[in-house]
């Protein structure tokens, strides 16, 4: 099947964003991508909690969430929205990032909140406190679809092999991790860890990531790592999309999951221990 990984540089200002990606997700689909991804954060890119209050929007009116339904349902293609930034009711005031996978008839057909947090301090510059304004996911979540079982995470989720371990045991047959990584980590560990998770699972990893530096009017300027990955079930890595945004095309031979697992059974030799 052909599939799309879209490699976003939002704004600060979903309004300013939406056109883009709708154009892009269009794009894709009419280069013959049935099954299209974009990263985290499509919405909005900012860490300005104030601004955040000003501009997200709860589940039910979000107007990037409306667009890409229709888009799919247009276009008639899987649509995996990588993570949206919305308004919860929490006491607390924090918001949801949350990814949605999308079908041919623009339905909503599964949700899943981030779990783990990026609360990092990267060096004496860069440092990162999602849980400050984003409360945490707490179930791992499986979506069916006609070319196979995806297993939904968001970027930081990546460095905790236990949750992709668990999907894959459950069934998946593809893992989603839309991203927006930072350079200094990504330069690092991205490639490295996207293909430990394909590895460890016999699973194809999809990553469309945001690249660049993203125009803001409410807070500091900040930079993503690009690089939107697709890697097979072996390792090998099908599309690297370097730093420019863009709509990045390649094929996915899902015979290649069944074959991985065959060689090296890892999933099926996997035993219980107990801990030190």
């Amino acid at each position: 099947m052909k599939a799309a990984l879209i490699q976003l540089n939002v704004s600060d200002d979903p309004a300013r964003n939406l056109a883009g990606t709708v154009a892009m997700v269009r794009d894709a689909a009419d280069q013959g991508a049935t099954f299209v991804l974009t990263p985290e954060v499509t919405n909005c890119m900012s860490t300005n909690r104030a601004h955040q209050r000003d501009v997200l929007q709860h589940e039910g009116d979000d107007v990037t969430l409306v667009a890409l339904q229709d888009v799919a349902r247009e276009k008639s293609i899987w649509l995996l929205i990588g993570s949206l930034g919305l308004k919860t009711d929490d006491a607390d005031g924090r918001f949801a990032n949350r990814s949605f996978l999308i079908g041919p008839d623009g339905q909503i057909m599964a949700r899943y909140d981030k779990v783990h947090m990026f609360d990092v301090d990267i060096d004496a510059t860069e440092s990162y406190r999602e849980s400050a304004g984003y409360r945490p996911g707490d179930k791992a979540v499986i979506a069916q679809t006609p070319f196979g079982k995806i297993g939904m995470s968001i970027c930081y989720d990546m460095r905790f092999p236990l949750l992709y371990q668990a999907l894959a045991e459950a069934g998946a047959d593809i893992l989603t991790m839309p991203a927006a990584f930072s350079p200094v980590t990504g330069a690092a560990h991205w490639h490295t860890l996207l293909r430990a998770r394909a590895i460890e699972t016999g699973c194809f990893v999809l990553a469309p990531a945001q690249t660049g530096e993203h125009a803001s009017d409410a807070h500091k300027t900040r930079n993503t790592y690009g690089h939107s990955l697709a890697v097979a079930p072996w390792g090998e890595v099908l599309l690297d999309a370097g730093e420019s945004p863009g709509v990045y095309l390649f094929e996915m031979d899902l015979d290649r999951i069944a074959d991985a697992r065959r060689r090296v059974p890892s999933l099926a030799n996997r035993r219980d221990f107990a801990a030190p």
